[in-house]
């Protein structure tokens, strides 16, 4: 396993690790300013798949965080890529906002509702009885079942919302088929991702604020995980699991790396 400072690559999460609530966490910009003033190759990701990366960037300057678009690989993204490998050209019944149906389409796929290849279900704010019904009734009649991501609840100003795992556990319920999840915690999410900037694991870190997603997955993509405690985990949380990071730190501004100060001794 790579020491930090063998680390040619990285991974991070957003939510939780560079942002919480729209606001920068402390050291975030410093760090991606670093990795870009030397030429890091890194990719900021996350399970949402509301969202296209231009949204995204977008979100994070206003959070005062600069994130290209093409430096942010989310669930949609996953997703896509995946479904491109396995059907040239597919077809697809889509429940689901933006970020799903326009990577669908950069990767060549048709939506439909008729006889599709696959049923997918990503996050939305606005899940259609219709829309679930008739993708049981697709997955009943042969189509695969794809999810984006497992989360089953997502945040909101008032509260916990269901999100793309609760509604894939009721067409489940329904169907007797379970979905294959592409995103945190599956390391397929994080294979593809080191794919797109050409990074190999064995010299790639990953940063995350989830013992669940973050830290497994990137334990079984053979990654050098780094968990910070400004997300939802704390000491208790931590020690709930059979695993442990390789590193665990207050947040992404221990990862800066200062420069030696050169005296001017005579």
């Amino acid at each position: 396993m790579a020491r930090r400072d063998e680390i040619e690559c990285w991974l991070t999460d957003m939510d939780g690790v560079l942002v919480h609530e729209n606001q920068a966490l402390p050291g975030a910009a410093e760090l991606l300013q670093q990795w870009t003033d030397a030429g890091t190759p890194f990719l900021v990701l996350t399970n949402n798949s509301i969202f296209t990366p231009r949204d995204l960037s977008a979100r994070l300057r206003s959070s005062g965080l600069n994130v290209p678009e093409d430096r942010i690989w989310t669930s949609a993204l996953a997703t896509a890529d995946f479904l491109k490998s396995q059907v040239s050209g597919g077809t697809a019944f889509v429940i689901g906002e933006v970020g799903i149906t326009t990577a669908l389409h950069e990767a060549g796929f048709i939506m439909t509702e008729t006889d599709p290849d696959y049923v997918v279900v990503g996050e939305t704010r606005n899940y259609s009885f219709e829309a679930i019904t008739k993708a049981i009734r697709l997955i009943l009649a042969g189509a695969r079942f794809i999810a984006t991501n497992p989360d089953a609840t997502g945040p909101s100003k008032d509260g916990p919302m269901p999100a793309t795992g609760a509604i894939s556990a009721l067409i489940s319920k329904a169907t007797g088929m379970d979905p294959y999840v592409v995103g945190k915690p599956n390391p397929m999410m994080f294979r593809s991702a080191m794919n797109k900037i050409g990074a190999h694991s064995e010299n790639t870190g990953m940063i995350g604020d989830r013992m669940d997603t973050d830290i497994v997955a990137g334990i079984e993509a053979g990654l050098h995980t780094i968990l910070v405690m400004t997300g939802i985990s704390d000491e208790a949380e931590i020690n709930r699991y059979p695993f442990r990071p390789d590193e665990i730190v207050a947040g992404v501004h221990e990862l800066l790396v200062t420069e030696p100060i050169e005296s001017d001794e005579i």
